[in-house]
């Protein structure tokens, strides 16, 4: 099936800089078109919307799209999906019974990686704790692991701000990410 690839560059240039490109050629046409200057502001600006909402809402839908169907097509190849995670950058399943594991990356959506669970080393969680004292925190909770000499690295909490260690978001995501290490060591001693 190839290596693992967590990034497919014409994907990304198409998602990030085809609108860019698009509104290009819309204020173009407008500009040399259109005689009415307030028509001609009226369509660039819906054309800038519109390139903002691909950025924000339609590029991940359609990702979610893309992500479903491939792990539709998984599930007819009798992948049997017992946990799956959806993080920010990717989507990890784990099949139990077969003890393999999938990955499906945000920037490469259109292949699946289906790997053997025991191929996974240097498993662990990542609570992200930082400052001393009072300002003892985390502001990322992650499970990480290496397949095939890449690291994989899942966030099951983000912020913007650092939490308490006793925060209920903290404490939330190091079960999530517990949870998920427990399910691939299993995986992969049922792989064994």
């Amino acid at each position: 099936m190839g290596p693992i690839k967590k990034f497919d560059p014409i994907y990304f240039l198409l998602t990030i800089f085809g609108p860019v490109l698009i509104f290009l050629g819309v204020v173009t046409l407008a500009i040399v078109l259109i005689e009415n200057s307030g028509i001609g502001a009226i369509i660039c600006s819906l054309a800038m919307l519109l390139m903002i909402l691909w950025w924000t809402v339609f590029s991940r839908k359609l990702f979610e799209k893309q992500r479903d169907s491939k792990l539709g097509e998984l599930a007819g190849q009798g992948f049997t999906p017992n946990h799956t995670f959806n993080a920010d950058g990717c989507t990890l399943v784990v099949d139990l019974a077969h003890g393999q594991v999938a990955l499906l990356f945000r920037w490469n959506p259109k292949k699946v990686y289906v790997r053997p669970a025991s191929a996974i080393s240097q498993l662990q969680v990542d609570d992200g704790r930082g400052g001393a004292g009072f300002m003892e925190g985390s502001s990322r909770v992650r499970f990480l692991f290496s397949i095939e000499g890449i690291t994989i690295k899942v966030n099951t909490f983000t912020s913007n701000r650092r939490w308490r260690m006793d925060s209920d978001y903290i404490l939330t995501a190091i079960s999530k990410a517990d949870v998920m290490v427990k399910s691939l060591l299993a995986a992969g001693a049922q792989a064994k």
